[in-house]
């Protein structure tokens, strides 16, 4: 009962999922070009850092090329800095003595990249107000593209597709490159053409400063600022825009420990969010359908609560068939919860097939890195699981930024960087141990002829080996 429930909800997730992808494709054609604006408004952009010496300087060289009116342009670099990085700052802003910088040092880190925006809202100029993380490079005409969409005075918000800068490093690139890309084209699509509820997602965005201060400012109550205040916007009325054709190339994390980081924060954050939005939502004054897909998009993360419960509980129902106490009958009918994985899976490869705008030439690609992408998605089942019981139960923990590295440039490398300081975690052994057990599951399905569960088993034994090794090699290079 534990695994079918636990299917179940897989399914229901998938069948949201699902809704999203049709949606998606109703809107692929879909490019508005909103008129030009002939009196430009004033636009400040905040570049939120905190000790990011191999990307700072990268960031402003990319934010001097912004084509837009200097008199109308305010440049807020938020740096919460405590090492050399601000140093870095200082000397290059230096080089630019008519660009509108403008440099914000705090002496703490109160509320984190909250607090660093809300305290540089607080004194921005611009009637819109541009975000950016440190390890992003903002196109040239990126406020000519997103400014003219707030011509209607309730969008509140306009948010960029992400794009990569080093997909090719590795193969975890990659397989980054391919769950964000769903996320990007897929799910944001989906839900704003739905009209559902869609997120900042912390950067690459641009927000009207009205809409800020209209829903309560930025707060450091949850580990995604920006999923918050997206939420308490949208359920006062502001409209939110999301333009997959405008891009915002970023960089990935090219190494696991850099990558939990990552997936620990915005795991925890959506649970966080989730327990403090998900009542109001459901008690608003909004269609049923804006309802339910902000319900599976709050508990978005929960899902690898989910996974990590199926895949345990078929240890047990493979024992309980192998013995005989369960009809084949049954295992027959759970086979009717493939539908979902079928869903899931189409969802990420047509996103991959319209990124790489190509099918054939990405088939054989996607073949290879699908089943990838499945098996190490949920070998990260244990690691984001911690992460989503601690946000739903309340445990507070601080904001950890994730390092970036630059290593394109070649000014750095894995070896010297000075950020890996990652201890590791006790779950990365619980991911070694997890490995052996489903290994062995393998074997004993081979050994006894009874293949039930034997794919997946496979998966989950490469999944979590994988995750262990990469783990492992990752956090030794911070010692």
């Amino acid at each position: 009962m534990v695994y079918l429930l636990g299917m179940l909800l897989i399914l229901g997730y998938a069948l949201a999922q699902g809704h999203l992808l049709f949606n998606f494709w109703k809107a692929r054609k879909k490019n508005p070009k909103p008129e030009n604006i002939i009196d430009l408004p004033r636009v400040t952009i905040q570049l939120p850092i905190f000790n990011e010496q191999y990307v700072a300087e990268r960031l402003i060289e990319a934010i001097t090329k912004i084509q837009y009116p200097l008199d109308k342009l305010e440049v807020q670099i938020l740096d919460d800095s405590t090492d050399e990085t601000q140093d870095l700052i200082r000397e290059k802003i230096k080089e630019f003595p008519d660009f509108p910088f403008v440099y914000i040092h705090r002496e703490n880190r109160k509320g984190f990249k909250a607090g660093a925006l809300k305290e540089g809202l607080e004194k921005a100029k611009g009637e819109f107000i541009a975000i950016f993380d440190a390890d992003f490079l903002p196109s040239p005409d990126f406020l000519q593209k997103t400014i003219p969409h707030f011509r209607n005075p309730r969008v509140g918000m306009v948010q960029t597709r992400w794009t990569h800068i080093n997909e090719s490093y590795s193969l975890l690139t990659r397989l980054q490159a391919f769950a964000l890309d769903a996320h990007f084209l897929i799910e944001q699509v989906g839900r704003n053409t739905l009209g559902a509820f869609i997120n900042f997602n912390g950067t690459g965005g641009v927000w009207r400063k009205e809409c800020i201060l209209d829903a309560g400012n930025w707060e450091d109550d949850t580990l995604t600022e920006d999923l918050d205040l997206s939420y308490r916007a949208q359920k006062k009325g502001w409209k939110f825009i999301y333009r997959p054709e405008i891009e915002s190339p970023a960089e990935l994390p090219p190494i696991m420990s850099a990558i939990k980081s990552q997936q620990f924060r915005w795991n925890k954050g959506g649970a966080e969010c989730a327990k403090k939005h998900a009542s109001s939502v459901l008690q608003a004054d909004l269609p049923v359908k804006t309802k339910l897909h902000a319900m599976a998009h709050l508990f978005n993360s929960s899902i690898f609560l989910v996974i990590l419960t199926v895949s345990l509980a078929s240890i047990a129902v493979w024992w309980m068939g192998f013995q005989g106490y369960i009809s084949t009958k049954w295992t027959q009918f759970a086979g009717i919860f493939l539908i979902g994985f079928v869903i899931i899976a189409l969802v990420y490869l047509i996103s991959y097939f319209y990124s790489k705008k190509g099918f054939f030439k990405s088939l054989l690609e996607a073949v290879f890195i699908l089943p990838l992408f499945l098996s190490v998605s949920m070998g990260m089942a244990v690691h984001n699981s911690q992460a989503v019981w601690e946000g739903l139960t309340g445990k507070k923990s601080p904001f950890v930024r994730t390092p970036k590295f630059n290593l394109e440039s070649r000014k750095s490398s894995l070896r010297n960087n000075l950020y890996l300081k990652f201890p590791m975690p006790a779950t990365t052994w619980v991911e070694g141990f997890l490995a052996l057990i489903f290994l062995v599951m393998v074997i004993l399905a081979l050994q006894s002829g009874y293949y039930l569960f034997l794919p997946f088993h496979a998966m989950l034994a490469f999944g979590y080996g994988l995750v262990f090794f990469t783990s492992f090699r990752s956090y030794s290079l911070g010692k």
